[in-house]
């Protein structure tokens, strides 16, 4: 892999000492765009069903420049298997996935991280909830740590004290952990806690990395990561997902397209977002003031493909394999400035 955060010899926290990790995420909709996961239920089917797309896109995320194979287990949990009626499926679908990712870090020299998720069925308060949700989470911790992950990651949980849980799970199994909150239409977590009062709580509890991911674009995530910065002295991770959120509309489930009328509901989420994608330049501004806040764990999450996971590597100054194919419009047939493009071709650009 060119120009990558280091070799796989060394862990998660030694890599953020010599400087920023990019991981990408996004399986999930990069995956139902290919037709291979159904949205919706956003159950990764396809690792057991279609393995080589989910290699495939392992693959494309490390020639874009990503520093971590997150294995895809986002949704593979207990719960959402039941939901499709496919708990039986639950171990396999976990260790497929973990493998998937694994060969795809032995290959490119990246880390290998598993990951948890927010459950779906966790209740402030409810010690029986809680008691589920743990066991959901240890179980795949278990899993992670027999297959060799590096660190796991718990991800898109809007209960600080869910996150909490996760958090304990994989400490209790000896790993590195990164602890990703989800935050949504209010600039709180669903207890009602600020995002940086959150941070500090799970920071105390001994998580390695803290931060977000999820739910909110670049635009509406970045006024939140500066508290977080201040009130934490661990590392701090960005991940958002790839759409125009605004201060109106901060989350993708909040966006609004008045423009179509032909959606099939309200709202366009989560499959109709394709109007408010970023650009690779929105993701590149990004990465450089999340850098510039201190935040040193970045990547993308729902809605990224592997031109934006390159943006924002080249944004930290490196070049990855995919580098070779960045844009270059010297040569264009009509925008391009090389002597043998045909003047009167240049001269008519404008019309185009």
């Amino acid at each position: 892999m060119a120009d990558s955060a280091g070799s796989r010899g060394s862990g998660l926290l030694e890599r953020l000492a010599q400087g920023p990790v990019v991981c990408a995420e996004g399986y999930l909709f990069e995956i139902e765009r290919r037709g291979y996961l159904t949205a919706g239920a956003y159950v990764p089917e396809a690792v057991l069903e279609h393995p080589d797309a989910v290699a495939r896109l392992h693959r494309d995320f490390l020639h874009a420049g990503s520093d971590v194979m997150l294995a895809f287990t986002y949704y593979a949990h207990r719960e959402k298997l039941r939901v499709i009626g496919k708990e039986g499926a639950l171990e396999e679908m976990n260790r497929t996935a973990l493998r998937l990712a694994r060969e795809a870090a032995e290959e490119g020299g990246t880390l290998f991280a598993g990951n948890v998720c927010n459950s779906n069925i966790y209740v402030d308060g409810d010690a029986e909830s809680a008691r589920q949700v743990r066991a959901m989470f240890d179980e795949q911790v278990g899993w992670a740590v027999d297959e060799g992950v590096d660190f796991i990651v718990a991800e898109t949980i809007s209960y600080a004290n869910e996150a909490l849980l996760a958090l304990e799970a994989i400490k209790a199994a000896g790993q590195t952990a990164v602890i990703n909150l989800a935050v949504h239409r209010d600039p709180e977590t669903r207890e009602g806690l600020s995002p940086a009062e959150a941070a500090r709580r799970l920071e105390d509890a001994g998580a390695d990395v803290v931060g977000l991911n999820c739910t909110r674009g670049p635009a509406s995530m970045l006024p939140l990561l500066g508290p977080i910065r201040e009130a934490v002295n661990c590392h701090v991770a960005a991940l958002p997902v790839a759409y125009r959120t605004s201060a109106e509309e901060p989350t993708f489930q909040s966006l609004t397209d008045p423009a179509c009328g032909c959606l099939p509901r309200e709202r366009p989420f989560p499959e109709a977002l394709d109007p408010f994608t970023v650009n690779r330049y929105e993701i590149e501004d990004f990465t450089r003031a999340a850098q510039a806040l201190g935040v040193n764990y970045l990547g993308v999450c729902c809605g990224a493909g592997p031109h934006h996971i390159r943006a924002m590597a080249e944004a930290l100054g490196r070049r990855p394999a995919a580098s070779r194919y960045s844009t270059d419009m010297s040569q264009h047939a009509f925008y391009g400035t090389d002597a043998r493009i045909p003047d009167q071709y240049k001269a008519f650009a404008k019309n185009l």
